[in-house]
């Protein structure tokens, strides 16, 4: 591609400084560089709160959005020009001032198993204890083994590794393509099925921000965005903002392209597969103790991706999903 004005100065993009959010921006410079043969690409590593706070919850020290608000912060004094983030903990309301301006193709989006002694959830002793911070794994564990302990995991991957080794778990739940960046995959023992642990919104996808008004970035990101992906993305990230969707809150939700016959449309099916699929969402709320589930599905046309992420959402209001989340909240 033939470079444009706005590739004739260096592009800053700026990352958290922990190893994996470290190897998604060198992803990022890589694409960028193949993309702009020439472009000078450098990366600003930032310490935010998310990374300090360990000792506590996500959801009572001011949950995702401590991941990124040191990020944004370089993006409006003109420090950096980009910033990737794991899209799950980019909220779903975009701050005043800054725009989701691109979503990469989507890596693997769901959980992994790791553990040394166990090798699926059923293989577990009662009273066994698994790791997790994560409300919506917390919940879905506890549906379907009820007799098990779950305690807080905090820290970046080497440390909840870390944790797991030194004893303090007997098994531990992370995102696996976080383990399978950095090549950790022999430490997965199994990929949790969907119908087992539904992933969070944005799982396994790259997102990149922008401030608002910088569309000399939008163009410049334009090659690395992915259809696919996007559509999947608008009607998880839909299905969270209906129902106000954070890290306090047990909720899960997974879109897939399917042909009309139900078939799984492959992640590097051509553009023309997209035209014609249909899009399947399905979402779920639970209480944190697994006992109050309430799931949905929905599928219709990729092009009412948002719409349909929307109505999986209402169908969990119908049920009851307000009074469930208002629950937790006050018990929290």
């Amino acid at each position: 591609m033939v470079l444009s004005k706005v590739t004739d100065r260096p592009i800053v993009i700026a990352t958290r400084a922990s190893r994996l959010a470290v190897w998604q921006a060198e992803h990022v410079q890589d694409l960028l560089r193949k993309t702009y043969p020439g472009l000078e690409v450098s990366l600003l590593k930032l310490s935010t709160r998310g990374d300090e706070i360990l000792d506590r919850s996500l959801q009572k020290v001011g949950g995702k959005g401590l991941f990124i608000k040191e990020l944004e912060n370089a993006l409006a004094d003109g420090r950096a020009d980009l910033a990737v983030h794991s899209l799950k903990d980019v909220p779903v309301v975009m701050p005043e001032g800054f725009t989701l301006a691109c979503i990469l193709p989507r890596a693997e989006p769901r959980d992994a198993w790791v553990s040394g002694k166990y090798a699926s959830i059923e293989d577990l002793p009662a009273g066994a204890v698994v790791g997790t911070s994560s409300l919506r794994r917390e919940a879905q564990i506890r549906r379907r083994r009820p007799d098990v302990v779950v305690k807080p995991l905090r820290g970046n991957l080497d440390t909840r590794l870390g944790k797991l080794d030194d004893g303090q778990f007997d098994a531990i739940i992370l995102a696996a393509i976080g383990l399978q960046r950095l090549r950790l995959e022999s430490r997965i023992r199994m990929i949790l099925p969907v119908d087992l642990c539904l992933p969070a919104a944005g799982q396994g996808t790259l997102g990149i921000e922008v401030s608002a008004g910088r569309e000399d970035m939008v163009d410049l990101l334009m090659p690395l965005a992915c259809q696919r992906s996007t559509a999947v993305s608008i009607a998880e990230r839909a299905v969270s903002r209906v129902l106000g969707g954070s890290c306090s809150v047990p909720l899960a939700a997974h879109a897939t392209l399917q042909s009309e016959g139900g078939e799984l449309i492959a992640a590097d099916a051509g553009l023309d597969s997209i035209t014609d699929a249909g899009i399947l969402v399905r979402a779920l709320v639970a209480s944190p103790d697994g006992a109050d589930v309430l799931e949905s599905s929905v599928f219709g046309p990729v092009s009412q991706a948002n719409q349909l992420g929307e109505q999986a959402a209402r169908i969990l209001l119908d049920d009851g999903a307000a009074q469930l989340l208002q629950e937790h909240l006050q018990d929290d």
